[in-house]
C-alpha cells in the first residue's frame, strides 16, 4: 500500500507544483490538497494521511499551531514543515510543535521524496540547507556530550530500544536509561522525540 500525502498550502500553484513533482513516484499512492487549517482538520476526520506537507503561513491559523493540534489529535500522522520561512525561529518552533521534518520550498524532488520516506521510518528530516540554518547557534549554546552519550543518541535516533542499545554497547538497560535521562536534561528536552530533534539541530547525529 502506497503513501497517502496531504499538502496543506493556501497557494494552489505551489500545491500543484508539489503534486506534479510527486505524482510519478511509485511509493506515493494518493496526493490530496487542503488550502486552510480548517479544511485540513476536516479531511483528517474522514481519513488520516501518512504524511502532511504543511505550510506555516495559512489564512485561518498558522502552521505551527496547526501542527501542534494535528499531532495532539492524530499522533501517528507525520508532518513535514514546507515553507518559504528560512528563519531559525520558525524552523525551531515547527519542530517543537511536533513536526517530523522541515523543508524550504526550493526543495528538490529527491529531497521531498527522501523527507517523506525517512519520516515514515521514525527519522527527523532536515535537508542540508535547513541544518545549516539551525547550526548557526552560538558555540556556547551546544550541550557538551560524551562519546558514549553521542553513541546512545545515534542509536536512539536509529529507533533502537534501551534493551537493544544495552545489548549493542554491552552495558545494562538501567545504564542506558540513566544516559537517556541525563541527555534529556542536558538538552532541556520534554521527551525523547524532542531530544533527538535537538541533537539533529546541533548536528550531533545523522
Amino acid at each position: 500500500m502506497g503513501t497517502h500525502v496531504l499538502i496543506v498550502d493556501d497557494h494552489y500553484m505551489i500545491a500543484e507544483g508539489i503534486r506534479s513533482l510527486l505524482k510519478h513516484e511509485q511509493q506515493i499512492e494518493l496526493i490530496e490538497y487542503a488550502d486552510t487549517a480548517s479544511s485540513c482538520l476536516l479531511k483528517l476526520t474522514m481519513r488520516q494521511p501518512d504524511v502532511i506537507l504543511m505550510d506555516i503561513n495559512l489564512p485561518d491559523k498558522n502552521g505551527i499551531e496547526l501542527c501542534r493540534e494535528v499531532k495532539t489529535l492524530y499522533p501517528s500522522v507525520f508532518i513535514i514543515g514546507l515553507s518559504t520561512y528560512s528563519q531559525q525561529s520558525f524552523i525551531e518552533k515547527m519542530l517543537e510543535s511536533g513536526a517530523d521534518g522541515y523543508l524550504l520550498k526550493n526543495a528538490t524532488r529527491s529531497e521531498l521524496v527522501d523527507a517523506i520516506t525517512l519520516v515514515q521510518k521514525g527519522k527527523i528530516y532536515l535537508n542540508e540547507e535547513v541544518s545549516g540554518i539551525l547550526q548557526s547557534h552560538e558555540p556556547g549554546d551546544i550541550p557538551i556530550v560524551t562519546r558514549r552519550e553521542k553513541e546512545i543518541l545515534q542509536l536512539i535516533a536509529d529507533g533502537m530500544t534501551s534493551i537493544e542499545i544495552a545489548g549493542r554497547l554491552f552495558i545494562s538497560p538501567a545504564t542506558v536509561e540513566t544516559h537517556r535521562k541525563n541527555l534529556v536534561a542536558k538538552f532541556n528536552a520534554k521527551n525523547t522525540v524532542s531530544l533527538i530533534k535537538a541533537a539533529m539541530t546541533y548536528r550531533l547525529i545523522d
